[in-house]
């Protein structure tokens, strides 16, 4: 894979994405001069013994008491192997090593190298001291494969992500824990199969390494990474869910999204209006879509009809109950069959880009405040090594960039986003699978003939397990500030939970999606199955066979009979002169790449390897990208 470039400046997310997934890193050389002047300026003024945060003072509570220059009592706190370490060292190595503390699983390798990306190019700024050899032993170790054992739970997300950074740095000490080719090694023992060897810490460095937001912000590039997929997933889920309901695109009209123009809205609005183009379901006139019927021996007159597992039927509307619906009559033929008479849809389906919408907002804020501190300094204090002052003070400034509130409230918008999102779906998967709601398919999408199945019925209580989980997630962790050392550190962002929570909640949105696709596309094919079955009999049976699957007929040789018979007759030869009914060309697609894994279910089945089938489509892609090539005309 190609390096990914590191200068401060020009990271994105993509480019995190990349070294997350196996890229190695290169540094800018250009920039090393600027890292460079930053480490040799605090080396003077150590040299000088000014007093400065971090360097020649203690951390935290401690940043008023000064280093000596000699030990109180030998051999306290020393390194056993480096007899001769200096306090300043000694300062450094043990921050490291005393905030190594995490617990709970370790991040995924894929979140500790876009942490130690992350973690490099913001030192790539040349404003926190560190020495370009260190940067270098950073690089060495990520581009090396060793990926360091960082526990999951230990940061408050102010001094930055202390704890989990220390597990990283401790491991260039030979320290700690890393993985090596899948294996769990000691730190050193993992140094030295790559042929690396432990380093020891100059002026502020351990600072430097620890003090950032690199595990919130490469936990939530990853989450955003996966949610930009998802809400496409969504759309696509949302617009097979339509095809099968035979739903109504005027509320994704661009004029009337124009009229409240969010941009999620409007987007989504537009990318509905693609994966349904081609669809001669969606907008069908309400009379041509039968009812299902439970399948009997006589249902069906030919034996290609007989293979079918369903019945079909219409309900006439008697001439006595039109009055003051003549116009509407005059339109529509007066049958009643599996789409109810009324030209809007549920909320779960018009409303798709109001809510689909308010979520894709939501991650372009997030993505917004990621991408502005993928290239910002984080750490503390700043060093501003060519700034002409008359004190040490005015160039080595204590502030408060590791503070990570900015990346904990756009999390706390997403976390509450992702159960939205999760929401609707499972409101669709509900709707899909209720008779009294489906718009004329089987209940729970089984044909049931004998009162033996149970179809899809169990499959919306999946999603409304995951959907109340997500939900019971999804209180913001960044209102919730717990004071930390002593109190010198009397408020932080919590933000490191927050995007820890929204990366995890990302898988689980995926597999209330991949149910729904799961679901639609049951839904798609009964649909779809049923429309032409009753295509097909309008174009070779007589029309009494038609009539006979229409209730409520009047009484032969009644005064409304004749009237009745035309009307089927007109009936029959709408049905006989359409062409044959499916769904958008990507819908189409993706309902095929899904088929490709799961077959149709005409009878209950055991039902645990279609679900896992169905949520690994999402987890990989292979639905999206069906559906991206059609759209895209690439079919």
């Amino acid at each position: 894979m190609k390096p990914v470039h590191l200068d401060g400046r020009s990271l994105t997310r993509a480019q995190v994405l990349a070294v997350a997934y196996g890229a190695p890193v290169e540094l800018d050389e250009a920039q090393l001069p600027a890292v460079a002047r930053a480490a040799d300026f605090l080396a003077e003024q150590v040299r000088r013994e000014e007093p400065i945060y971090g360097v020649s003072t203690g951390f935290g509570s401690n940043a008023d008491r000064l280093l000596g220059s000699y030990r109180l009592r030998n051999g306290a706190g020393s390194d056993a192997n480096n007899p001769h370490e200096s306090l300043h060292a000694e300062l450094q190595r043990n921050l490291i090593v005393t905030h190594a503390v995490c617990v709970g699983d370790p991040f995924a390798p894929e979140v500790v190298r876009a942490m130690l990306c992350i973690r490099i190019n913001t030192l790539m700024r040349g404003h926190s001291g560190i020495r370009v050899e260190t940067l270098r032993a950073l690089v060495a170790m990520l581009n090396s494969g060793i990926v360091p054992v960082v526990p999951q739970l230990g940061s408050v997300g102010a001094s930055g992500d202390l704890a989990p950074l220390s597990h990283l740095a401790i491991v260039l000490l030979g320290g700690g824990e890393a993985f090596l080719g899948g294996e769990r090694l000691p730190g050193g023992e993992a140094l030295r199969r790559a042929g690396l060897q432990p380093i020891t810490l100059s002026y502020k460095e351990g600072l430097a390494l620890n003090n950032g937001t690199a595990q919130m912000l490469a936990t939530g590039v990853l989450a955003l990474g996966k949610l930009e997929d998802l809400v496409d997933t969504a759309d696509l889920a949302a617009a097979m869910t339509i095809d099968a309901f035979a739903g109504r695109l005027g509320a994704f009209k661009p004029e009337v999204h124009a009229l409240r123009p969010h941009p999620g809205q409007v987007h989504v609005a537009a990318h509905l209006r693609r994966l349904l183009e081609g669809s001669t379901l969606a907008d069908i006139p309400y009379h041509l879509v039968p009812r299902f019927r439970p399948w009997l021996p006589a249902s069906w007159s030919t034996d290609e009809a007989r293979e079918l597992r369903f019945d079909i039927g219409w309900d006439w509307v008697p001439l006595s109950q039109r009055h003051g619906r003549e116009k509407f009559y005059t339109r529509f033929r007066p049958f009643r069959g599996g789409k109810k008479h009324q030209p809007q849809d549920s909320y779960s389906l018009r409303c798709v880009p109001q809510v689909h919408g308010a979520v894709r907002d939501a991650l372009a804020q997030a993505a917004r405040v990621l991408d502005i501190e993928l290239n910002s300094l984080t750490d503390n204090p700043i060093i501003f090594p060519d700034a002409q002052a008359e004190h040490v003070e005015e160039q080595v400034v204590s502030a408060g960039h590791f503070h990570g509130m900015p990346l904990a409230l756009v999390m706390s918008y997403v976390k509450a986003a992702i159960p939205v999102l999760a929401s609707i779906s499972e409101r669709r998967i509900n709707k899909l699978v209720d008779p009294a709601t489906n718009d004329g398919l089987p209940g729970f999408l089984i044909g049931n003939e004998d009162a033996t199945e149970s179809g899809f019925m169990i499959v919306q209580y999946t999603a409304a397990a995951i959907v109340n989980d997500l939900a019971s997630r999804a209180m913001p962790a960044s209102v919730y500030s717990i004071p930390t050392s002593a109190n010198a550190e009397d408020h932080v962002s919590m933000g490191a939970n927050e995007a820890r929570h929204v990366l995890a909640m990302a898988d689980d949105l995926g597999k209330v999606l991949g149910l729904e696709l799961y679901t639609a596309a049951q839904a798609l094919d009964l649909r779809r199955d049923m429309i032409n079955a009753a295509r097909a009999l309008a174009r070779d049976c007589p029309v009494g066979e038609l009539a006979g699957k229409v209730s409520g007929a009047p009484v032969v040789g009644s005064a409304e009979c004749d009237a009745f018979l035309g009307e089927v007759e007109g009936l029959r030869a709408e049905l006989a002169g359409s062409d044959e009914f499916r769904p958008g060309t990507a819908v189409r697609a993706a309902h095929a790449a899904i088929r490709e894994s799961i077959v149709f279910m005409g009878f209950d089945r055991a039902m645990d390897g279609d679900v896992q089938a169905a949520v690994m489509l999402v987890q990989g892609g292979r639905v999206l990208a069906a559906a991206r090539r059609a759209v895209q005309g690439d079919v």
